[in-house]
């Protein structure tokens, strides 16, 4: 394995998650309310806008359920990433004492995360009015995941933080049109997988450390498998997706419009979930440290999902 190319540290991560520390309760419910005249979602991830065979109304309403979608997914992925950070954690408590700080403090911070997002789906479907599925249920998909060797599981959470990452200060940060308490919602996930991200980075190596490269190499592999697992889901999700529109709105599309809608928003969520995470610049960093083949090889599959 090459140098780390960071300076992370399990203490200072632990300093700056718990000066970023807030509650469920400061940022959802009472007064704090979505607000369903404005898109929840930038279109470089919802890509409403293609759909021109969809009304403005109708279009504002796919962003609306986007947004939905993109929380619960959130939700979904936290349901299989809080107890492989546990069990990461619990064979070293006698060990290093900010380490098993920081990774309980990510635990915390990953069932709070979970909390939020239920309380958000509440408040959603009593403004939206109608159902929305989402794929799951979330303890089969986390079961699935978790059946992987955990370096796999590792660099799927690492693709998933970074994917945050670049999601929040790349398309939500300057976008002043969309509903401020979605938008709040965003930033505060946002900073706190700011830190989960260094320590995923951190614990990825820890995984690697000692393996040779056919063992890394098929942790990426079996890193690829998940991928292809979440992209069927995904493709699912877009048939939901088109499913709460046509509740919501009424309106049954032509079999072309279908067509057409299943492309457009399967690429979107192929861009939004996988291209974003597997082309951001930190994870490919941390490969690249692993196994510069294993690197190519997700940049080559990259291209796909972008």
């Amino acid at each position: 394995m090459k140098p780390k190319n960071h300076h992370y540290t399990y203490q200072k991560t632990l300093a700056a998650s718990e000066k970023i520390n807030w509650r469920v309760e400061d940022i959802i419910g009472g007064d704090k309310r979505l607000d369903f005249t404005k898109p929840f979602m930038p279109e470089s991830l919802a890509r409403v806008e293609p759909l021109t065979f969809l009304s403005p109304v109708e279009r504002l309403t796919l962003n609306h359920i986007r947004g939905n979608t993109y929380l619960c997914i959130f939700g979904l992925v936290e349901e299989f990433i809080l107890p492989f950070v546990l069990d990461h954690a619990r064979p070293q408590l006698n060990g290093d004492d900010y380490r098993v700080r920081a990774f309980l403090q990510f635990a915390s911070e990953e069932a709070k995360h979970i909390h939020l997002f239920k309380r958000f789906r509440e408040e959603f479907e009593q403004g939206f009015g109608t159902p929305c599925a989402v794929i799951g249920p979330p303890e089969e998909i986390a079961r699935a995941i978790l059946s992987h060797q955990p370096l796999a599981v590792a660099l799927t959470i690492l693709h998933i933080e970074w994917m945050s990452q670049s999601h929040y200060l790349d398309s939500i940060k300057d976008d002043r049109e969309l509903d401020p308490q979605f938008k709040s919602l965003l930033k505060h996930h946002w900073m706190e997988e700011a830190q989960h991200a260094k320590l995923d980075t951190l614990m990825v190596e820890t995984l690697a450390d000692g393996m040779n490269r056919r063992e890394v190499e098929s942790a990426v592999e079996e890193y690829i498998e998940i991928g292809g697992f979440l992209d069927a889901g995904l493709k699912q999700q877009v048939a939901f997706d088109l499913e709460s529109l046509t509740r919501a709105t009424g309106r049954q599309l032509s079999a072309g419009e279908r067509d057409n809608f299943t492309e457009v928003q399967q690429q979107a969520n192929r861009w939004s979930y996988l291209g974003s995470g597997m082309t951001h610049p930190n994870f490919l960093a941390t490969l690249e440290t692993l196994s510069p083949t294993a690197k190519e090889r997700v940049e080559q599959l990259a291209r796909a999902f972008c």
